[in-house]
């Protein structure tokens, strides 16, 4: 004769006709019938697992106050899962350079903008000068027109200093970002980037070669670098010429380096412009710091 064996209370009882499925002592779920003589299952384990398709019919109810331990049937895929939510990271802190790389793009804006003032105050003071020669200036318009020019002429290159020392900052950043991502280290040390970068004459040469190489695996990029450095390298050589024009004592050089500070002006915003590009296009950015939808071409 079979027995079935109590998961809860172990206790055995003899199979009298239909398996029973509860335990009629102290209401336990009872396993699958065995023989006397048969080894029991490890563990006490002897479920016997039923497959039903959806829309069957469902087994009779479970007595109440027992847990209901049947297999659990759906009409539809569940759309329902387990869920484990990801833990917040630790708040890390972060070092000055990096404080100092997340305000590289407010300070090149600034920058931007400053020498777009700086060449506006050059052309008021053009406009002065053409006014000079067939009458007198008023005393408060000269004023008004050295203090612009002197104003910007001294908040522009500061505001400039702070924004290259925030690009280096950044581009510090980046350069470690990018080996990183490849398993290695920058082959350049932060005093070789910060020299190359901020020391004159020699910062001509070394930032195009500093993001020529930030810049290699990406075509687009590499491009905006190229013409970023161009126009660097113009405004080193405009800001050279600028001081030899000064040793002129003419009032017709005087007025002509009026004008050639206007374009210079020019120059150096369009520089911090495409500083910020650069920086942007690295960090997958647009111009305005919103992320960047690339643009797939096909053929109609």
């Amino acid at each position: 004769m079979s027995v079935q064996v109590c998961v809860r209370c172990a206790n055995r009882w003899p199979v009298v006709g239909a398996p029973a499925r509860w335990c009629p002592g102290c209401r336990g779920a009872l396993m699958s019938p065995i023989r006397p003589g048969r080894v029991e299952p490890r563990e006490g384990r002897n479920f016997r697992w039923v497959a039903r398709r959806p829309g069957a019919s469902s087994l009779p109810d479970a007595p109440r106050g027992v847990a209901d331990d049947r297999t659990p049937t759906y009409r539809e895929t569940p759309r329902w899962g387990l869920t484990d939510p990801r833990q917040a990271d630790a708040p890390t802190l972060q070092t000055r350079t990096e404080r100092l790389a997340e305000v590289a793009p407010t300070l090149l804006g600034a920058t931007a903008a400053l020498f777009v003032l700086a060449a506006v105050a050059e052309l008021l003071r053009y406009a002065v000068l053409l006014y000079n020669r067939t009458a007198l200036v008023s005393p408060t318009l000269l004023a008004v027109s050295d203090a612009l020019v002197f104003t910007m002429g001294v908040m522009a290159p500061m505001v400039a200093f702070a924004a290259a020392s925030a690009s280096v900052a950044w581009l510090l950043g980046a350069r470690r970002a990018a080996w990183e991502a490849v398993g290695r280290d920058d082959p350049r040390s932060a005093a070789v980037v910060a020299f190359g970068c901020l020391v004159p004459v020699v910062n001509l040469v070394w930032p195009g070669v500093f993001l020529t190489e930030l810049a290699a695996a990406d075509d687009r990029i590499r491009s905006l670098v190229r013409v970023w450095w161009a126009t660097w390298a113009i405004s080193g050589v405009m800001l050279v010429v600028s001081l030899v024009w000064r040793s002129h004592d003419s009032l017709q050089a005087r007025a002509n380096g009026v004008l050639f500070a206007v374009l210079m002006n020019l120059v150096a915003a369009a520089v911090a412009v495409l500083t910020l590009m650069v920086t942007r296009r690295v960090d997958g950015l647009d111009l305005g710091g919103r992320p960047r939808s690339r643009t797939r071409w096909v053929v109609a």
